[in-house]
């Protein structure tokens, strides 16, 4: 099967990529830069130069494959509009990623939530996630409007090495070198914010389950487990060699750094249930956040 890939030399891109290209299948990836061919080509990745504003490459690529997998940057709004018009009435696959901080809240670490939201469930989204809540909407009308298989995957915080370029995450590495600066694990505000986890190796199986069997118009979030962000400190501080000290630091300290984006994602409570992946037949079998922290080697 021939597969386009954006995002190709990041983090969940370049892990999707991998197993794919493991699994026999002809992968192209989109080179945002020089550097980035020959480090995709040597993983066995056709690259493609151009970036997510070069409307004609991305069609292009779009049209010469038989599905399309969109790992790149959530909020580039005119990348994903491209990919869809490329293939409209083709009835190919596209994948849009995106995360689970769509349902995030302003709780800047005061409070947690209680219960988990399902895909099903009705949320009103905080005006700095209202676009990507809109881009899901639009990728999953694309199923009916466009005649597209168009699926949308959205992961939690996702954790563990990469398989690609890329070998971190987000969250968990700033969080863990924020912490090695303090001499102690770190959350913000009270940190009782609780947000859902994935780890990458679960995450990539569900992005090959969703190619076989998801049908048009699907959403998935990602996830198994949650944690509050006082609970992962701990686990940090415990990685790091400081006996399970925390501290918490102001909101205002990430946002200052991260702005709006950075408060989201440590500040606020994103907390789900992946109903319908597991409907798919979607079952996670990697360690969990505190599994895997535990056996990492001594920072």
């Amino acid at each position: 099967m021939k597969i386009f890939i954006t995002g190709a030399a990041g983090y969940i891109g370049g892990s999707v990529a991998a197993k794919l290209v493991a699994a026999g299948h002809d992968v192209t990836g989109l080179a945002r830069s020089a550097e980035q061919v020959p480090l995709l080509e040597a993983r066995g990745i056709r690259a493609v130069a151009g970036t997510l504003d070069d409307a004609e490459v991305l069609a292009a690529a779009a049209r010469a494959a038989d599905a399309v997998i969109h790992a790149a940057n959530a909020d580039h709004a005119g990348a994903l509009l491209t990919l869809a018009a490329a293939l409209e009435r083709s009835g190919k696959l596209l994948i849009h990623t995106t995360g689970s901080a769509i349902v995030a809240d302003h709780a800047d670490g005061a409070c947690a939530a209680q219960t988990p939201l399902t895909e099903d469930d009705a949320f009103e989204p905080v005006p700095h996630r209202r676009p990507r809540v809109d881009m899901n909407r639009y990728v999953r009308q694309a199923a009916i409007e466009k005649g597209i298989r168009s699926v949308v995957i959205c992961p939690g915080m996702v954790y563990g090495a990469g398989r690609g370029i890329q070998a971190d995450s987000d969250q968990i590495p700033k969080l863990v070198a924020l912490s090695r600066q303090a001499g102690a694990g770190v959350y913000f505000g009270q940190g009782l914010n609780r947000y859902s986890n994935v780890h990458i190796d679960d995450l990539v199986d569900l992005y090959l389950l969703a190619m076989e069997k998801a049908p048009g118009g699907s959403f998935f979030f990602a996830e198994n487990g949650h944690a509050a962000f006082n609970e992962i400190a701990a686990l940090i501080s415990d990685h790091l060699g400081f006996g399970g000290k925390t501290i918490g630091l102001p909101i205002e300290h990430v946002i200052r750094e991260y702005g709006e984006a950075g408060r989201l994602g440590v500040g606020s409570n994103s907390f789900v249930r992946a109903a319908n992946a597991r409907r798919l037949g979607w079952s996670p079998r990697a360690p969990s956040l505190a599994a895997w922290f535990r056996a990492l080697p001594a920072a």
